[in-house]
């Protein structure tokens, strides 16, 4: 049976239920019967759809969001190509780079936020005072 990258093959020894022996097989100890269960890894995530929104829409600081947007189309070719390792280790930089963009825009909307309600209040203040 040929295994995909990817695959795990696991024995699962199933309840004993008094078998016969197999042929060439020793009849020593309990039979078990065993079965082959074969999991397939969650393919490796590229995060396009993140970094399109991290490129358009969050003022692209330091041009991360576009840097995050071309390692998530070179972890899809990876992926279509089959190099599941490769597209893991692309698809982990541009996490890594739109957690960074998404940081940065946060808090550079915080601090304009904070600056804006600090000019309110100073308007307030001197329109008050006259």
């Amino acid at each position: 049976m040929m295994k995909h990258d990817g695959e795990r093959h696991v024995r699962v020894p199933l309840q004993d239920q008094g078998l016969e022996p197999l042929p060439g097989q020793h009849s020593s100890g309990p039979l078990v019967q065993y079965t082959t269960v074969t999991m397939v890894a969650e393919p490796p995530k590229d995060h396009v759809i993140w970094s399109l929104c991290c490129f358009v829409y969050c003022c692209n600081p330091c041009c991360l969001g576009l840097l995050a947007f071309i390692f998530s189309i070179k972890a899809r070719d990876r992926k279509v190509l089959g190099d599941l390792q490769g597209a893991r280790q692309h698809g982990s930089s541009a996490c890594c780079l739109n957690v960074v963009s998404t940081v940065l825009v946060c808090l550079m909307l915080v601090l304009l936020i904070v600056m804006w309600v600090n000019g309110y209040w100073a308007m307030s203040r001197l329109h008050w005072e006259h």
